[in-house]
């Protein structure tokens, strides 16, 4: 029955057609047609034949019959472009493969789809290069029993709501595409097809990618933590000065590493002085400070190291306005350095030599700074000693505040050093 009103209805519609109307160019002239004028009165017999065609059932909006008109011509060239026996007939399928202009104009008739043909069950659109989003339209086909969308540029999201709603849909084909990855795969609607209707289409786990992705976690990531790690200890071994100080284990211990980057691997330049068994260099440190770095360049045995160890560690608590301040130290297997602050002052015996030590107040001065530097070392650490003379005893810049630099292990001859120091600052 429904059938024999479909033939009706076109030969009905034939009758008052020009042929022009028929022929492809009619497409882009769509708007410029207008319904002839017994054409409500056809649509009207058809609806009264047949209550279930789409356009008499258009509630939500009043009937638009130019609307009707229009997508009634596109549907008689679609039926004619999908290659189908019959038009007339009937009009099953819409099969517009490897035609992408053909296939983008159809699918921009909005029209055509908000009154799609009830006889349509198959509609195939693949390897068109569409680049767009899903096209919904093609969903308002609510019967449809296959739709492929395969090799095109689909992106955005799935609707998988609106095709969940198509209850005769069998056959899907969403692969090779460029939808965004998706929940779809966690969806009852994803359980009604095959997975080969979303191979490639960024719907499923890329299985290149994921080979990819376990590749990297089993191969290139443990040897990315092997290298950090490598990495990790020889700043800690080396050149812990990297690190951040709450990182470092011991700040004030110095490597090797760390003071020839500090005085530019022993430079001429930076050699400040040499007496015997002590070479003084200036060094700049990680942190721009200036420090004086006496290297000892005697070689000592395991027992002596240790012991060095230990008097820098107790010549690092040194805290006095007269002592120049401890920075840290180097004990090495092949260097024993300790660290200082750097001043720039001259030391006492320069400063003799002087005008501005014509003054007996200012030599009280810096007598009374030594004497007061000493009684702090005899006072609270006894078990240090110093090597005190006029070239060992430096002035500060600012206020000329007398510091003794050097240190050392004592030999029982540092009272008279005292006082043949002393009787300099008078005498000389």
């Amino acid at each position: 029955m429904a059938s024999s009103l479909f033939i009706f209805f076109l030969n009905s519609l034939s009758n008052f057609l020009p042929l022009s109307v028929l022929s492809a160019t009619v497409l882009e002239d769509l708007a410029t047609l207008t319904p002839p004028p017994d054409f409500t009165t056809t649509i009207t017999t058809n609806c009264l034949h047949n209550p279930l065609l789409r356009y008499c059932n258009n509630t939500s909006s009043p009937m638009n019959i130019t609307e009707i008109f229009r997508s009634t011509i596109v549907a008689s060239h679609l039926c004619n472009e999908s290659k189908n026996p019959n038009c007339i007939d009937s009009f099953p399928k819409i099969r517009i493969h490897s035609r992408p202009k053909t296939a983008a104009l159809y699918l921009s008739f909005d029209f055509f789809w908000k009154y799609c043909h009830l006889t349509v069950v198959e509609i195939q659109l693949g390897n068109n290069s569409l680049k767009s989003e899903f096209p919904t339209n093609a969903l308002s086909c609510a019967q449809i029993r296959t739709l492929d969308l395969s090799y095109n540029q689909l992106t955005g999201s799935v609707p998988v709501q609106n095709l969940s709603r198509l209850t005769n849909l069998t056959h899907l084909n969403l692969s090779y595409n460029w939808f965004s990855e998706d929940k779809i795969l966690n969806t009852e609607f994803f359980n009604r097809f095959n997975a080969s209707s979303f191979i490639h289409s960024g719907l499923l786990p890329d299985v290149k990618r994921y080979k990819m992705r376990v590749l990297v976690l089993l191969v290139v990531f443990p040897i990315v933590v092997i290298l950090l790690c490598c990495c990790l200890g020889w700043l800690c071994l080396k050149r812990p000065d990297y690190l951040p100080r709450t990182c470092r284990r011991r700040s004030h211990k110095f490597t090797s590493a760390m003071i020839d980057a500090a005085t530019d691997e022993f430079s001429d330049q930076r050699l400040v002085s040499k007496r015997s068994g002590v070479d003084i260099h200036r060094g700049t440190l990680r942190d721009g400070r200036e420090a004086k770095i006496e290297v000892y360049t005697e070689k000592v045995s395991k027992e002596k190291r240790r012991e060095f160890e230990e008097e820098c560690e107790a010549v690092l608590k040194l805290r006095h306005k007269n002592l120049v301040k401890v920075l840290g130290w180097c004990n090495s297997r092949n260097l024993r350095a300790l660290v200082t602050e750097w001043t720039n002052g001259e030391n006492v015996e320069t400063w003799l030599s002087s005008s501005l030590a014509s003054s007996w107040r200012r030599r009280l001065r810096v007598v009374m700074g030594v004497v007061e530097g000493v009684c702090y070392l005899w006072e609270q650490w006894p078990e240090i000693t110093f090597d005190l003379n006029t070239s060992s005893v430096l002035l500060s810049d600012d206020d000329q505040e007398p510091l003794i630099s050097q240190f050392k292990i004592g030999d029982g001859t540092v009272h008279q050093q005292i006082y043949s120091t002393l009787d300099c600052f008078f005498w000389r």
